[in-house]
């Protein structure tokens, strides 16, 4: 029998019994008599030497022998195994002397109903096994692992192909390209001296795959990984996706496998998998305002107070730091912030929901962090790492959320803010545990027996679950800055981090006084992390409207801004320089004019709110992004841009991302598109310019879709 097909029915496991009884010699009666046991419309289909993945007899995916492939040294080492050096090379990191080995022969040794078992040979008499499971219609299990669990096997590289011409999505975020075709995609932070920042800013890498034509690869891991995504020219059909599983390797690999007639509901398949996203509060989708370095109890009440007097439509405002008597000590400082309580209450009399910016640090350098007796407390109870490795933040070591009775305490302390009326948290750093920048480890140990080798993602799911248990029965915010695969079970906002107040893009060159530097990006940078992060499984995202670094934003920059952000799922304002929109010393040019287009911007994002709510309660049964890069909305146009989505499935919004432009030329999906600000009707199918003057973004309404919104004078 030279092929067999996995699906569910059993029927089809009759006729393939029969079949391999018969001993046919005659491939063509193989082929006609072929058994297709559905997943759905999915199938997996082995051919003599390959794995085929296809949807209603089209095929998606491909797995010949050498997509299963072991990268073998002559002994394991206590070593940092991290694959991203065999793609991108540093002078720091010679990775390990490495062979890589395929399969000489794959065969099938167990067919059942709902799974299928492949024998793997490798060279030198090396096994393996690959068992596939089709738990539900659209998807497939696998686990791929050695048969003896001393070999040294320190990689496991998968290397499916897909379409030479499709495109790629998801992964987390990053800030070059939605479409990672040709990219190589670290799945933790690495070096890298030519940003600004020192490091490949990948705060949330998520090993989650999907291309254009409808296929989903999703590795379970959190072992160090990449991806290279057609990044050879030579081979334009092929992704490798490679992991660092050293003396985990024992226990293999699994990874799955999903199908779907449109690319956009793959990501449902994946939540199938890890966990459906955690939903806001209706109140926290915005717009919020916060200041950078709050100056004090004074100053945010009359920030509150303005924002009424200006009717600058607005839902939140959080408190960065500094504000407690120190990182942390769950408290206000007596000096800044007199009568805290009565300040809450005063913004929530105001219609404001209150937040805090928070991390998972007591400052080991402040003995006010003595004075409350935390530390101490900390210290008696092994509340810390059992070995910590760098630490890359200014205050100390993490707390260990991997210990129950720290998880306790923590949350015991977060109790303190809930009972003064705080209902979300700015969750910032813990990016601390890292593999290692070279290949000798930066060690870290936790209570419960993990390291730094799974925890650089795990940690995140752990200081995120901490905050997100506290949060009010009606939904909370909880905005982070990182994230791992499956961390939208408890993330309601990812952040980008510290972006550029500029028009550039990611690592293009700018004039900083005097001085070249690369920054990680600006307004294009948001854009982009935006939609990538909508593809990834974590939908709901919002960038610092006008930008952080290289602040403040000038009266230009800080419009554009402002007018995409309100045209995005959750809308949050707030620089490194305080820039809010009333101060005419906030940036260069900031004026009445800006003001006004402010007010007119905030409040249509508050306006939207029956829409973006419509699609964020309707993420667990489409699980479709809810802002959706053009690309993979409409696969059918073989176009990629990074600043072109879909918001819900009406509203196409077009942002103007360069300097000086009031207009631009892009092309519209099939249909009738209204204007937004005209009502002129637009045909699609063509490639057409449009004004964009300043305070004006462009942004259509497919002919017949229905766009809820709240009264205008809400």
């Amino acid at each position: 029998m030279s092929q067999r097909v996995l699906n569910s029915g059993v029927l089809g496991a009759l006729v393939a019994t029969l079949l391999v009884g018969c001993g046919s010699d005659d491939p063509m009666s193989e082929s006609a008599h072929d058994p297709e046991l559905d997943s759905g419309d999915l199938s997996i289909t082995f051919a003599g030497d390959e794995l085929e993945l296809s949807d209603g007899g089209t095929t998606l995916l491909r797995l010949p022998k050498d997509a299963f492939q072991w990268g073998m040294v002559a002994a394991l080492e206590d070593f940092n195994y991290d694959p991203y050096r065999f793609y991108v090379s540093h002078p720091l990191y010679a990775p390990a002397d490495t062979t890589w080995i395929s399969p000489e022969e794959m065969r099938v040794s167990v067919q059942d109903d709902h799974s299928l078992t492949l024998e793997l040979s490798y060279p030198g008499g090396k096994q393996g096994s690959l068992v596939i499971e089709a738990p539900a219609p659209g998807r497939y299990s696998a686990l791929w692992k050695p048969a003896d669990p001393s070999s040294p096997i320190a990689f496991f590289r998968l290397r499916p192909r897909g379409n030479a011409e499709e495109g790629f999505y998801g992964l987390g975020e990053y800030f070059d390209d939605v479409n990672h075709r040709g990219k190589v995609r670290p799945m933790q932070i690495e070096v890298d001296s030519s940003i600004e920042s020192g490091y490949y800013e990948a705060h949330v890498p998520v090993p989650f795959l999907t291309g254009t034509t409808g296929w989903g690869l999703y590795i379970e891991s959190d072992r160090p990984g990449a991806f290279a995504v057609a990044a050879d020219p030579a081979e334009p059909d092929l992704v490798e996706a490679a992991f660092g599983t050293g003396f985990g390797s024992a226990d293999g690999l699994r990874f799955h496998l999903f199908g779907a007639k449109h690319s956009l509901d793959v990501s449902k398949l994946y939540y199938d998998v890890t966990g459906y996203p955690s939903v806001p509060a209706r109140w926290a989708l915005g717009p919020w305002v916060w200041r950078d370095e709050n100056k004090d109890q004074a100053e945010f009440l009359s920030d509150a107070q303005t924002i009424r007097d200006l009717d600058l439509a607005t839902s939140g405002m959080w408190i960065d730091r500094p504000y407690a008597t120190a990182v942390n000590t769950f408290d206000f400082l007596p000096s800044q912030f007199p009568d805290a309580q009565a300040m809450i209450d005063e913004a929530h009399a105001l219609g404001f929901r209150m937040a805090l910016w928070h991390t998972p640090y007591l400052d080991e350098k402040d003995g006010a962090t003595d004075t409350a007796e935390l530390r101490a407390q900390a210290e008696a109870g092994g509340y810390y790492p059992v070995t910590s490795g760098l630490l890359l933040n200014k205050w100390g070591r993490p707390i260990d959320f991997t210990n129950p009775d720290a998880y306790a305490w923590w949350q015991q302390q977060i109790g303190k803010y809930k009972a003064m009326g705080i209902e979300g948290y700015k969750l910032d750093y813990a990016e601390d545990i890292v593999p290692g920048l070279t290949n000798a480890r930066n060690e870290w140990v936790f209570a419960d027996g993990s390291d730094e080798r799974t925890m650089h993602a795990g940690y995140q799911r752990f200081y995120h679950r901490v905050y997100a248990e506290t949060l009010p029965a009606d939904g909370g915010f909880l905005i982070c800055r990182g994230g791992a695969a499956g961390d939208q079970v408890n993330v309601n906002v990812i952040w980008p981090g510290d972006l550029d107040a500029t028009f550039h893009k990611h690592a293009e060159p700018f004039d900083d006084k005097g001085t070249t530097v690369k920054g990680v990006g600006g307004l294009p940078a948001s854009i982009v992390a935006g939609l990538s992060l909508g593809a990834s499984g974590f939908p709901f995202f919002a960038s610092d409207t006008g930008g952080y670094k290289h602040s403040p934003p000038d009266k230009e920059l800080f419009t554009r801004w402002f007018e995409q952000t309100a045209f995005s799922p959750v809308m949050q304002i707030g620089t490194s320089t305080t820039s809010v929109a009333w101060d005419p010393n906030g940036g260069p040019g900031f004026d009445q004019e800006m003001l006004d287009w402010s007010r007119v911007y905030t409040r249509i994002h508050l306006r939207l709110f029956p829409y973006l709510w419509t699609y964020a309660q309707d993420l667990k049964r489409s699980g479709r992004p809810i802002a959706r890069p053009l690309g993979l909305a409409y696969p059918e146009l073989a176009a990629h841009p990074n600043d072109i989505y879909l918001l819900g499935d009406w509203i196409l919004v077009a942002p103007i991302v360069d300097r000086g432009a009031r207009g631009r030329e892009f092309s519209f999906p099939a249909g009738r598109w209204v204007n937004w600000w005209t009502g002129a009707i637009q045909e699609g199918g063509v490639t057409s310019s449009v004004d964009a003057p300043l305070g004006e973004i462009p942004v259509y309404v497919r002919e017949g879709g229905i766009v809820p919104m709240l009264r205008p004078t809400i």
